[in-house]
């Protein structure tokens, strides 16, 4: 996963942050869907690597809790995760105990849904 992270990150258009981001979101029937961050000179209009990636599956016919797995990778020496907008389109999908790893060029980490969003607002705040 790391190679096909590492040939993503070249296709991230990040001019503004510098700052590229790839991910791969695995599927529970094995399918990947790859995103890259995509910035805007108006910032709001950006979206990150993660989203593209979620947002790719569900066009493509996928559904909440159809996801087994999310990879994200920064071109940097430091790990980073999700941003909250990212986190909030996680805890929607994805079941709480979905591993997302996070890596950078020379380590990573493995947290949960649960561990990244531990007090998610969700469906049942809204009743």
């Amino acid at each position: 996963m790391r190679e096909k992270l590492e040939t993503l990150l070249k296709n991230s258009y990040s001019p503004y942050s510098k700052f590229p981001v790839a991910a791969i979101v695995v599927m529970k029937d094995g399918n990947e869907f790859s995103g890259v961050n995509v910035e805007n000179a108006s910032y709001g209009a950006t979206i990150c690597a993660e989203r593209s990636a979620i947002v790719s599956a569900i066009s493509h016919g996928y559904h909440k809790y159809d996801f087994k797995k999310l990879y994200i990778m920064v071109d940097t020496e430091k790990v980073s995760t999700c941003c909250f907008l990212c986190r909030q389109v996680i805890t929607e999908l994805f079941d709480k105990d979905i591993e997302i790893v996070c890596m950078s060029q020379t380590e990573e980490k493995v947290f949960t849904v649960k561990e990244l969003c531990p007090y998610p607002f969700d469906e049942d705040d809204l009743k």
